[in-house]
């Protein structure tokens, strides 16, 4: 295992390995090289556009060499200047500089403010991690939603309201339930775009257009931006508002509070033995109590997912928010953006895993939905409604509220109605495993909703 015991984080220690590949979008290492991308980026693109002479030959092939092969070596480098100069991006830019032996380096960092590269930097990075480690995640909790779903669409499932026993459902109309939410945001996240700026110290392309004063630096921002697949924000002070990382921090918190959601239901449906999860070999659930078969994946998800939301709240609120034109405050909470998001994308795959492990018990599901006959009382009391009963709620109410009943009482309560023998042998016919209403077809249409949806 990597470094667990000097960890300062369990992130890096305890849980290194399995979040290892997160290093590739929240590392200092992998910001200081999106930096280096987006200078060497802007640079040809100064280029291209003819502001400067494009870069020779060598120059080119220096460029794509450390575009390609930014090395440990190269991140040090940047880490000693920065010592020196106490500023990231002016460090970055110094390596360039070094590494690049450029005709014209002047050209490099032309025009920028730091918050130019760095707020491109970080929203490159955010949408990497989107794509490539996020999205597929939940498509992989989705899909195993929609395999227990569709196996468990219609096996009768007891509910509970207030904690109460409540009208029967399947446990597959209740797996979709999630899986519906899930897909919903899903799509959001799908289609989610980062905003990005660059144009200057103050938001207004001063020391490029008083340089170039006939160019439009407005146009080759935008489409810089653009070409980055982020949408161009033209109109602001020296930083990007972050607007649209709140939005996005936002949306992962609704994800993080469905899983919330599903954990806890999981959770009680172990305790209640409508689930149950096999024990494995080796394993351990209590130090002094052998029996034992913990919900722990639920419960390390339910609290990485809190730790989640309390930093994603927090991200949300402060990085909006900046005195005048700028202040720092906002940049070392922007280095623990990868914190927020390495505690959900943590918390998913442990839920995952508990999904993975559990079955349905659905001879005990059936077992206690035919020893609680007084879920009965709901459809009694609606097709006495139906019938004309004026009362009906209140015999019903008389008979079960707070009561123990069986099916011989409400046989006798059916027999002496003052109903048509037709409705009391509608009543009669009434099942507590078969009064699930439409949760089947409930159930398959969220499937169907789900496969168009989720990524094979």
């Amino acid at each position: 295992m990597s470094g667990t015991g000097d960890a300062l984080s369990p992130l890096d220690g305890r849980y290194g390995d399995r979040l290892a590949h997160l290093s590739a979008w929240f590392s200092e290492r992998a910001l200081m090289r999106a930096r280096c991308e987006i200078e060497l980026d802007w640079l040809e693109a100064l280029g291209a556009a003819e502001v400067f002479p494009p870069l020779d030959a060598a120059e080119q092939g220096r460029v794509e060499a450390l575009r390609r092969d930014f090395s440990s070596g190269d991140y040090d480098r940047i880490k000693v200047i920065e010592e020196t100069t106490r500023h990231d991006v002016k460090a970055c830019e110094i390596f360039l500089r070094e590494k690049l032996e450029l005709a014209l380096p002047g050209a490099l960092h032309f025009g920028l403010t730091s918050e130019d590269v760095n707020n491109l930097a970080y929203s490159t990075l955010l949408d990497g991690y989107r794509r490539a480690a996020q999205l597929p995640l939940l498509d992989r909790l989705l899909a195993r939603l929609l395999d227990l779903a569709e196996r468990w669409k219609a096996v009768p499932f007891p509910t509970r309201t207030h904690g109460q026993k409540a009208s029967p459902s399947t446990a597959g109309k209740e797996v979709a339930v999630f899986l519906s939410r899930l897909v919903r945001l899903r799509r959001r996240l799908a289609s989610f775009r980062f905003r990005g700026k660059l144009n200057g110290a103050t938001g207004n392309w001063s020391a490029m257009i008083a340089a170039f004063p006939a160019f439009d630096w407005v146009a080759l921002s935008r489409r810089f931006v653009e070409e980055r697949g982020l949408e161009a924000n033209v109109v602001t002070t020296q930083i990007e508002d972050h607007d649209a990382w709140a939005e996005y921090f936002n949306l992962v918190r609704s994800v993080n509070n469905v899983l919330i959601d599903l954990d806890r239901d999981f959770w009680l449906y172990l305790c209640l033995a409508l689930l149950r999860a096999p024990a494995r070999a080796g394993e351990v659930g209590s130090s002094t109590m052998p029996h034992k078969v913990n919900p722990i994946r639920f419960e390390n998800s339910e609290g990485n997912l809190s730790l989640s939301n309390a930093l994603l709240g927090e991200l949300s609120n402060k990085l909006c928010c900046s005195r005048m034109q700028r202040d720092l405050s906002d940049s070392t909470v922007e280095r623990n953006i990868g914190v927020a998001l390495a505690h959900a994308h943590l918390a998913a795959e442990e839920t995952l895993e508990g999904l993975l492990r559990v079955d349905l018990d659905a001879d005990e599901c059936r077992r206690q939905l035919e020893a609680s006959p007084e879920l009965l009382a709901e459809p009694i009391q609606t097709v006495l409604r139906a019938a004309g009963v004026e009362d009906a709620y209140d015999l019903l109410k008389e008979l079960t509220r707070g009561k123990t009943v069986d099916a011989e009482a409400l046989r006798v309560f059916v027999d002496r109605l003052a109903v048509g023998e037709d409705v009391k042998a509608r009543l009669r016919s009434l099942d507590v495993t078969g009064y699930v209403g439409a949760a089947t077809q409930v159930c398959e249409l969220s499937i169907a909703e789900a496969r168009r949806e989720v990524q094979p």
